[in-house]
């Protein structure tokens, strides 16, 4: 090849610029739920440490609410769309196959010929994306990354299911990942286990769907839609065995310990694997521990994000804070990285 081809400078070091989220307008409190699943606040509480949620009404898409969000993290971040040259987009609840959600979302946010892709790993996703955010502007291949964890998990509810329910919710937040004088995103520490995807999957793909809803009209029957189930003991149990050594050798990785941290942002899943992690990590006192899933429920790729600001903007941690970030969650899947916390908005 005889042209030379032009590449962005590689830098040393990659970091969080800039933060944004978006909580949607209707608040869902448990006694709007106990009832269809035969249960009650209190147990709802102390099975999972949730108070209410936010769903998402008809005008609050996947791309509205990712571009909202976006925008938040851009000014945050003091940077322009017109500066991103690459949007990742991490969901498990885009119900279409494509185009991506992050192409389109790029779109609403002005941004011209820049690439975009999304990223399928469940609650793990946002921790996903932002490994490949970093290591994308470490190499010089991209000088800013927009992330963005983003879910509407009420389309996948089954309304009726005690196990799910109560749980799961929506929202959406955004990163700026860019370039740094000192490292802001530490290594990755992850992976999956696809012998455990019955712990949290769809319940029956759209082939097969489709071959009900066909059987159903030649016979005049019915059929139910797929839904998202989850075995809350299966998830439970990998969760506080497992998890102790993601968190380790994201700390090992980044060369610090439980000591040096200012916060700890887990996927907000249930407040007892939290605790649990607290307790197995003998985390100091002194280390804000997120617990947004109090008032935002379970939002999966967007939990952690959303957990952030919340830390933020609550005035228990501040831009600069050292923190350990873990998803974890449907493949079953972990990612955790030690970053530096980000300004908001």
């Amino acid at each position: 090849m005889s042209a030379q081809i032009a590449t962005a400078t590689p830098v040393a070091h990659a970091a969080l610029l800039g933060l944004g989220v978006y909580r949607p307008r209707r608040v869902v409190p448990n006694a709007e739920i106990v009832d269809r699943i035969n249960s009650s606040d209190e147990w709802i509480r102390t099975r999972s440490g949730i108070e209410a949620r936010h769903w998402a009404e008809a005008d609050e898409t996947i791309v509205s609410m990712s571009t909202a969000a976006a925008a938040d993290a851009l000014a945050a971040a003091g940077v322009t769309a017109q500066q991103i040259d690459a949007v990742i987009l991490a969901t498990s609840s885009q119900m279409v196959l494509g185009p991506s959600a992050g192409a389109v979302v790029a779109t609403e946010l002005g941004m011209h010929d820049t690439a975009a892709f999304d990223v399928s790993a469940g609650c793990a996703g946002f921790c996903y994306a932002l490994a490949n955010a970093a290591n994308l502007v470490r190499a010089g291949q991209a000088r800013h990354v927009l992330v963005i964890g983003v879910e509407r998990l009420s389309d996948l509810l089954d309304q009726e299911d005690r196990t799910c329910a109560f749980i799961f919710a929506d929202g959406a937040g955004a990163v700026v990942v860019g370039p740094s004088e000192a490292e802001g995103i530490g290594p990755v520490a992850w992976g999956s286990d696809g012998s455990q995807t019955a712990a949290i999957k769809q319940d029956k793909d759209f082939q097969q769907y489709f071959a009900e809803v066909a059987e159903a009209e030649a016979t005049g029957g019915s059929t139910v839609r797929p839904y998202i189930r989850m075995n809350g003991t299966a998830v439970f149990r990998w969760a506080v065995t497992f998890l102790e050594k993601a968190c380790r050798d994201a700390l090992d990785q980044a060369g610090v310990t439980v000591e040096d941290l200012h916060a700890f942002v887990p996927h907000q899943a249930n407040s007892r694997i939290t605790d649990a992690l607290v307790r197995t990590l003998h985390m100091p006192e002194s280390v804000a521990v997120a617990r947004d899933i109090a008032e935002t429920g379970n939002t999966s790729a967007a939990s952690i994000p959303m957990a952030m600001e919340q830390l933020l903007r609550s005035g228990a941690s501040r831009p600069g804070d050292t923190a350990l970030l873990l998803g974890f969650g449907a493949g079953l899947a972990y990612a955790g990285q030690v970053v530096k916390l980000p300004a908001i908005a």
